[in-house]
């Protein structure tokens, strides 16, 4: 059976550091020189402030110098090959914290800024922090967590950094924070390294990120992310995302995704740093603000998750903005099906924004990208994740060895009966879970060499838990989670696929499919729970159940019912939390279909919960 290779050309594979990868002035990969040092290089977009390339290179090697020689001896000071948290939504201090840790030799681990102080402590204590940068807002919680974990309070205060920046150069003040902490102007303010630590050769295979990864059972895995998986994924998205036009009145990326991340993370931080072109930073994804600052910094690239696309196709803002400067959104970390992307390509024509609609797919493991849409096959191939990338292989599987944990049987190269997805007359691949192998693999799970064996061959293959298909042109489709399809009577349904179709009710705005066991039946059973469009009419959920037997094979119809829900629960990357769905379903039990949904006992509950809404 075949292992598939890109059909775009190998690209070189630098092995240093990310910092001189991104900010070397004579490195031969590095682009900084190609752009004038005055040119934005983010642009926070409450205030409009703006942190320029120079200045950004010029903090990153003082917050260098300031995290190994702190002021008043209030900090622990960091060595090279320590680990730091950052916890914070996203803000201007963002890349230059993370940035000026790699400077300093470090590695970061971002968290996600609506962390409690339990789900925090598992993280620190993983990680094995020395310091944390959180913003004002986050201390309370950040201080729990350290009581939690058992450090005391005096030593607490020597861990933990306000990240607060405005470019002032001043200690900065905020009601309710203790005034022995170290703010990060202070630390900026003692002085600027020379050079960088450098990683070069070998040592490029040291730690850079730790970004933890959910996954779909257990606490979240450390990701351990080298330099060198991160300078060449981004000589990859260099090759292979829509050109970006650097310069005053060019592209302009809005920052909406979480840089906690990794999606954020290498895209709205080392792409569009390493392509000259600024970044908008937004703290949150609110409709209204998003479409307002596409229209006041005229935005020409987003790059964003499904549930956005819902909202741009629902959300009245969309109508109330000047969004013409868009020309090319991207999605990635969840499937986009052909129909929203479709609708939201038509939505945004309609006021004037003629996008194109890429996509993308990877994991936190992959750093992240392994697939990825080219521009000019974005419209001809939609509702695909692209052609697969320089320098990495892939194959389909069916089964593997026990023993060795290699591939027994892969998927057939062609297959009659699958759907056609590439477009009429293209032959498609049978489905099997795609594995990947190459440089932008992870080095494994921190700690956790139990479930790095379980993930990565001996021979290097990633197995990713993702069914895809491959059509006959080399373009690539997600169709399930592997861990996610439904076993229903033997036969398996995708959920993502009956999502797709249920987004395209017009009574609906968002929907999410799990199986439910039927005891009984001794069967799973398809469930949805479903966004009503408004209040819902009387009996829309057997009026669903019904639409959607028309428009499916027996096997997928949704005999475990249609729940009406205010929102569906989805990770800040926009990922359905299918876990918090089955124990929901685990409560309301098991209701034979066309008896109305379970749940939702009446509709004036219903309204109730949209209005909450």
């Amino acid at each position: 059976m075949p292992t598939y290779t890109s059909l775009l050309p190998p690209l070189p594979e630098p092995a240093t550091s990310i910092w001189t990868y991104l900010f070397s002035r004579t490195h031969p990969y590095s682009s900084y020189s190609q752009y004038p040092e005055h040119y934005p290089a983010f642009i926070d977009a409450p205030t409009g402030r703006t942190l320029s390339r120079g200045a950004l290179r010029s903090s990153t090697l003082r917050l260098a110098h300031g995290l190994r020689h702190p002021p008043r001896h209030a900090l622990a000071p960091l060595a090279r090959g320590d680990v730091a948290l950052v916890f914070a939504p996203n803000t201007l201090a963002y890349p230059l914290v993370l940035f000026g840790l790699l400077a300093a030799g470090a590695a970061a681990s971002p968290a996600n800024p609506v962390y409690t102080p339990a789900e925090l402590a598992h993280q620190y204590r993983d990680c094995g922090a020395r310091l944390v940068f959180a913003v004002p807002d986050a201390l309370p919680t950040v201080f729990a967590m350290l009581e939690l974990v058992g450090v005391g309070e005096a030593e607490a205060r020597r861990r933990v950094v306000v990240m607060q920046y405005d470019g002032s150069g001043r200690r900065g003040t905020a009601e309710g924070v203790d005034r022995d902490l170290v703010w990060l102007e202070e630390l900026l303010a003692q002085g600027e390294e020379r050079v960088e630590e450098k990683f070069d050769g070998g040592a490029a295979h040291a730690t850079a990120y730790l970004c933890y990864s959910s996954g779909t059972t257990g606490k979240p895995k450390g990701v351990m992310t080298t330099h060198k998986n991160i300078v060449i994924e981004t000589q990859i998205l260099r090759a292979t995302f829509p050109l970006l036009a650097s310069g005053p009145g060019k592209d302009v990326l809005v920052g909406v995704l979480p840089l906690f991340h990794i999606y954020g993370l290498a895209l709205l931080l080392h792409l569009a740093f390493v392509s000259g072109a600024p970044t908008l930073v937004m703290p949150r994804f609110d409709p209204e603000q998003f479409c307002a600052n596409i229209a006041r910094y005229r935005v020409t690239i987003g790059i964003i998750v499904p549930p956005i696309f819902l909202a741009l196709v629902n959300h009245p803002a969309t109508m109330r903005h000047d969004l013409s400067s868009l020309r090319y959104i991207c999605s990635a970390a969840a499937p986009l099906s052909r129909d929203l992307a479709l609708a939201t390509a038509q939505k945004l024509a309609s006021v004037g924004a003629h996008v194109v609609v890429g996509q993308g797919y990877g994991l936190t493991e992959t750093s992240p990208g392994t697939h990825m849409l080219p521009f000019e096959w974005a419209m001809r191939k939609i509702g695909s994740c692209g052609v697969l990338v320089p320098n990495v292989e892939a194959k389909l599987v069916l089964s593997e060895d026990d023993a060795t944990g290699e591939a027994k049987a892969e998927a057939a190269e062609w297959d009659p009966q699958e759907e056609e997805r590439g477009g009429a007359g293209v032959k498609m691949s049978a489905r099997g879970e795609l594995w990947v192998r190459g440089p932008i693999v992870m080095k494994g799970y921190l700690n956790n060499p139990a479930a790095t064996r379980a993930s990565v061959t001996p021979s290097g293959w990633f197995k990713t838990g993702d069914i895809f298909v491959r059509d006959a042109d080399g373009f690539w489709y997600v169709v399930d989670r592997k861990k996610e399809l439904i076993k229903y009577k033997g036969f398996q349904v995708a959920p993502a696929e009956l999502e797709a179709l249920l987004l395209t009710h017009p009574s609906l705005v968002d929907a999410a499919v799990i199986g439910i066991n039927d005891p009984v039946q001794a069967t799973e059973l398809p469930r949805a729970y479903v966004v009503p469009r408004g209040t819902p009419a009387p009996a829309l959920d057997a009026e669903i159940q019904a639409w959607v037997a028309q428009r499916v094979a027996p096997h997928k119809r949704l005999r475990g019912g249609v729940v009406m829900v205010p929102e569906i629960p989805k990770s800040a990357a926009g990922k359905i939390l299918r876990r918090e769905l089955r124990e929901r379903a685990k409560r309301e039990g098991v209701r034979p279909a066309g008896t109305g949904s379970p749940g939702a006992s009446s509709q004036g509950q219903v309204a109730l919960a949209m209005a909450k809404l």
